[in-house]
């Protein structure tokens, strides 16, 4: 790791920081209590940057570069205050029509979708397979992230930087087209429902069979249930699958390979979403890391800002 020798020569705790950092957690906290009502992640949240800003330098260093994720994380919880079938018409009848159409099968004498199909047809080894995938979906781009940040700063901001776009442009098209999710056609018809709130759908069956209530718990703070289109938990693993070829990870790759397809079919597996959600998420990702890795290569401003935040973190 690279030392800047004017960072360890300034001063560590300094008052416009204190000042700054005091305002920023405070507005924070003020802020998501006017949009969302408080809740326990926002005060750990604020917990976690205060004490690794001023713990350490290395603390310091290391929660400075994991902001971008903060912002995604924050962005996120926010977007509950703004829900997208305000703003748009919801599609719930087309998208599952369209599903049928282009990717429906002939099953018992009538034509379903792949999620119906494999509701009908699951079991628990499929059970237990999607539901260890599914819950990678988070946890394995911040270890990736993580691992980046100890071993190479440029390649961990591109890979960062590359994740917030994907997110921005998903929240775009969120907004843009509102989808409802197979499990809403499955339990509520055709009928537009505003405020319904997460299902687990098919993830209730890895809860049930470990006895455990680990995605009751994550999708009953679901920020917005018709946001289906296109499928994050497809763009994810497909951001770490590609960064990790990039970063000459060899054999791991394997493993990262293995997770995104086990995502991609589990998304459609527990009917969270259709084929069409998956192969807009797959899209969704190729084009954020393709417009991000323009602007670093050919912007002036962008490649300095990611040198500047380098030096900074190192």
């Amino acid at each position: 790791m690279n030392s800047n020798p004017e960072q360890h020569s300034a001063p560590f705790f300094r008052t416009g920081d204190m000042v700054l950092i005091a305002f920023l957690s405070l507005g924070y906290l003020l802020l998501s209590d006017l949009l969302v009502d408080f809740h326990s992640e926002q005060i750990i949240l604020v917990l976690l940057f205060n004490l690794c800003y001023f713990g350490s330098r290395p603390s310091r260093r290391f929660i400075l570069a994991f902001s971008v994720f903060i912002i995604y994380w924050i962005l996120f919880d926010w977007m509950k205050a703004f829900p997208n079938y305000r703003f748009n018409t919801v599609h719930i009848g087309d998208i599952y029509a369209a599903e049928k159409k282009w990717f429906g099968l002939n099953y018992g004498g009538s034509r379903i979708t792949p999620n119906e199909y494999w509701l009908r047809n699951g079991n628990s080894i499929l059970d237990i397979f999607s539901g260890i995938c599914y819950l990678t979906w988070v946890p394995l781009p911040l270890i990736f992230a993580i691992f980046l940040f100890f071993r190479d700063k440029k390649q961990f901001f591109y890979f960062a930087f590359s994740f917030l776009l994907v997110n921005l442009i998903g929240f775009v098209i969120y907004y843009w087209y509102p989808a409802a999710p197979p499990w809403y056609v499955q339990q509520h018809g055709f009928e537009f429902i505003p405020e319904t709130r997460g299902n687990m759908a098919g993830l209730s069956r890895f809860d049930h069979y470990f006895h455990l209530g680990i995605f009751q718990s994550i999708y009953s703070k679901s920020s917005n249930v018709f946001a289906a289109m296109p499928s994050l938990h497809a763009a994810y693993p497909l951001l770490v699958l590609y960064y990790g070829i990039r970063y000459k990870l060899g054999a791991i790759n394997l493993f990262f390979g293995l997770l995104l397809a086990g995502i991609w079919f589990g998304a459609i597996y527990a009917s969270h979403h259709y084929v069409l959600d998956v192969l807009a998420g797959i899209a969704c990702g190729i084009l954020g890391i393709a417009l991000f890795l323009v602007l670093a290569l050919k912007n002036r401003i962008v490649r300095s800002g990611i040198e500047r935040m380098v030096r900074l973190t190192s």
